[in-house]
């Protein structure tokens, strides 16, 4: 194959050689990027905290074990209410959560378990898993917990 040379990439007749514009000098050189939001996202960032939770070279299982350590709780949790013990598996999918939200607290790497800031995780797993270990003690019949002000406001609205 022949090498291409200069003149192979001349113009052809009628048309203008485009030069490329000089290159300014000194401060002006500084290209400034825009502030503005592109219009095509191209790419999104990892939240913080969400790098593996073991090294690189160690098998997936055990670089995403918070997640898998959350998801395996709430699995044996819905097994558990699978088998007719309501009250026990839904206690355990609470527990499962709250974990979670302390494994997010406690660890500065969790791999997929981190989906948003460390707030906003902290936040939603402990409000979740404290809600649902909430309502499965306050379960009918025989409820382990009981709020008075509660029964009050039932009766309230159901009126």
């Amino acid at each position: 194959m022949p090498a291409m040379t200069a003149e192979a990439s001349e113009p052809a007749a009628g048309e203008q050689r485009q030069t490329p514009p000089a290159q300014p000098s000194g401060p002006a050189r500084l290209i400034r990027k825009s502030r503005r939001f592109p219009l095509i996202t191209r790419d999104t960032a990892r939240p913080e905290g969400g790098g593996r939770a073991a090294p690189g070279a160690a098998p997936a299982p055990a670089r995403q074990w918070p997640l898998l350590a959350v998801m395996g709780g709430v699995g044996l949790g819905l097994l558990i209410v699978a088998l007719d013990a309501f009250r026990a598996g839904t206690v355990l999918i609470g527990l499962s959560l709250l974990a979670g939200a302390f494994i997010r607290w406690a660890l500065p790497e969790v791999g997929m378990l981190a989906v948003r800031s460390r707030f906003t995780d902290m936040l939603t797993y402990g409000l979740l898993g404290a809600a649902i270990v909430l309502l499965s003690l306050m379960a009918q019949p025989d409820p382990w917990v009981s709020i008075p002000f509660l029964d009050d406001v039932v009766h309230f609205t159901v009126r």
